[in-house]
């Protein structure tokens, strides 16, 4: 009976593994925290994201979905706009196996761009890229679906769906190398080469590669759209807000830990428009 008991705690340990949350820290403190969403109907967002693999919770009151690596807020209101044509036109996870999860969501009638018939990749992109497709929430907030390369090198279909990027569309080519140069100053950011054949400028932390590319047209302000704001978790969030502030950072709403009831926090905006809150406390759902 004994063996049982210590069997079924090591099972429960993997399961809790396969759920830690938030990566950990990287050198600066910080790691990718959540993806806040407002949405029009929280029932059929939450629907769409248990659709990509997403377990529910709530924190303080708020309807959130929980993925290894980030969790993903969703606050009624009205979006003025999907997250495309924003500074973050979209964000992406990494599935062991795109062709079973796209098909299941495609059954479902999730709008997703057109694809290969053939492959189930898009249209757009060169056959040897690892995205299957590009789908959108209910509220139009953009998610690209990619392999995860290392659980399907070991044909691991048990893997769990996980944070892998978010994408940054800047104003103009000039602004690539700023943003990826910003983002390793602040957050601690590490710049990378591009994944072939990807040509876009890298700059990674735990739980998300930032990639950045030049948009065709004006980039908006994420604030007030499907994808609102990003946040990032930090480790000891005061001291860092006030190294922030020591190098001339201006916070839309200051350090507080009070704001909310189970973590701290601050709000500032990317010098492009992204609305950005650093979290303290997050770690522990």
């Amino acid at each position: 009976m004994r063996h049982v008991f210590v069997f079924a705690l090591i099972v429960l340990s993997l399961v809790a593994e396969s759920w830690a949350q938030l990566r950990p820290p990287n050198e600066a403190g910080v790691s990718l925290g959540h993806w806040h969403s407002l949405v029009r109907d929280v029932e059929a967002a939450k629907k769409f994201w248990v659709l990509l693999g997403g377990q529910p919770i709530q924190v303080d009151g708020t309807d959130v979905m929980k993925f290894p690596g980030v969790l993903v807020f969703l606050t009624p209101g009205e979006p003025s706009g999907g997250s495309m044509g924003t500074v973050v036109d979209h964000t992406g996870l990494r599935v062991p196996n795109g062709r079973e999860l796209v098909a299941k969501l495609e059954a479902a009638g999730v709008r997703m761009d057109p694809r290969n018939p053939v492959t189930g990749r898009p249209l757009n992109l060169r056959p040897d890229t690892r995205v299957w497709t590009f789908v959108y929430s209910p509220d139009d907030f953009r998610v690209e679906i990619l392999d995860d390369v290392e659980a399907v090198q070991k044909k691991d279909l048990t893997a769990p769906i996980s944070s892998d990027l978010m994408h940054f569309y800047l104003p103009a080519v000039s602004n690539i190398p700023e943003a990826q140069t910003w983002y390793a100053k602040m957050f601690g950011a590490q710049p990378a080469p591009p994944v072939p054949p990807a040509t876009n400028v890298n700059a990674l932390m735990p739980g998300a590669k930032l990639n950045f590319i030049d948009s065709r047209n004006p980039p908006l302000p994420t604030k007030g759209r499907a994808l609102d704001h990003v946040g990032f978790e930090v480790k000891n969030l005061e001291a860092f807000c006030k190294k922030l502030e020591a190098m001339g950072i201006k916070f839309d709403k200051p350090y507080s830990k009070t704001r909310h009831t189970s973590f701290a926090s601050a709000e500032l905006t990317d010098p492009w428009g992204t609305s950005l809150e650093l979290t303290e406390g997050l770690t522990r759902f």
